[in-house]
């Protein structure tokens, strides 16, 4: 064999290699394809029938689009006849418990939703609650944490001691303040007091707008202590101790809903819930497309990460050593 017809032969080989690994991609895709189709399909029929919609908060309340569409789907849906809201949440982000507040309200608007604390509901978890028309929590949920809170890591003391210094110029001295890297000012922390204050004011509000107290009963909560179900009855942060089980018997004889079952909204797509993004990153591998898989990989696992920035109305138990 002549050199030149070696190279043809090579381009041949390679041409037939990259067409064999596009053709199982394309395979693969179209199966994913089906198969998120089929499942799609089997939810819009079991989605048109008439039932009571749960949908669940927990974890760190960011806002997140997709929290945000479940729970616009669910008050859109003409079929969902009322929201049960199940929350086992510390918090998260203000601006993400104001925004999911929000999009519950809408929905109260137009079909009675009633919040089942699981286990907790303490600070912007709360925040979630108090959108609802109806609170119940068990005996033993973690209930209240009405409070604001920034925190952010100082390690001025840290770079003292390796013999760094951050340098910087600024438009003015309360830029970018407070900051990690400088002490704080007492400026700046005034002008932080002065953030925090404002939005735990809000806070407050809310709460006493929701649960109809007066500036007293609001004082007795508002500490940024968190309560039992049982001590929630009493302050009133809750209307009844109970499950899920006491929710839907609830919306059956007070909404006159019947005997509707229960259907649970996920909060992540058709694709995800079969583990198709997964599959999909698979099948690019097995083609030899290891940048496919790669990107693919790290698209998934960013949207499950949530990000915490800003004002934070989270609970969490402090550890003592």
């Amino acid at each position: 064999m002549s050199q030149s017809d070696y190279f043809v032969e090579r381009r041949k080989l390679k041409r037939s290699r990259a067409l064999w690994r596009a053709g199982v991609f394309i395979v693969a895709a179209l199966a994913v394809v089906a198969a998120g189709i089929a499942f799609g399909g089997r939810e819009a029929i079991k989605g048109a029938r008439s039932h009571i919609a749960r949908i669940e908060i927990s974890g760190t309340i960011t806002g997140d689009k997709k929290t945000l569409d479940l729970i616009k789907r669910a008050g859109d849906r003409s079929s969902a006849k009322a929201v049960i809201v199940a929350i086992d949440s510390p918090g998260g982000t203000v601006s993400g418990s104001e925004a999911v507040y929000d999009a519950l309200r809408r929905v109260a608007e137009k079909k009675p939703v009633i919040a089942v604390v699981e286990g907790t509901a303490a600070s912007g978890g709360y925040i979630a609650a108090l959108a609802a028309e109806r609170i119940v929590a068990r005996e033993t949920s973690i209930v209240g944490s009405i409070g604001v809170l920034f925190q952010y890591p100082n390690v001025v003391r840290l770079l003292d001691n390796l013999g760094i210094r951050m340098e910087g110029v600024k438009s003015s001295p309360l830029k970018a303040a407070p900051n990690p890297f400088e002490p704080m000012t007492p400026e700046s922390k005034a002008a932080l007091e002065a953030v925090i204050g404002d939005t735990f004011e809000w806070f407050k509000r809310l709460v006493q707008q929701r649960r109809g107290f007066d500036d007293a009963a609001l004082a007795r909560v508002a500490d940024g202590r968190v309560f039992s179900g049982r001590q929630s009855i009493g302050l009133k942060l809750v209307d009844a101790l109970g499950d899920e089980r006491s929710a839907v018997e609830w919306l059956r004889t007070e909404k006159n809903l019947g005997k509707l079952p229960v259907q649970l909204y996920k909060r992540d797509d058709a694709a995800e819930r079969l583990g198709l993004s997964e599959a999909a990153a698979f099948a690019a591998d097995l083609a030899g497309f290891e940048r496919a898989a790669s990107a693919l990989r790290r698209a998934g696992s960013a949207e499950r990460e949530p990000v915490l920035d800003g004002l934070l109305a989270l609970w969490h138990p402090a550890i003592q050593n």
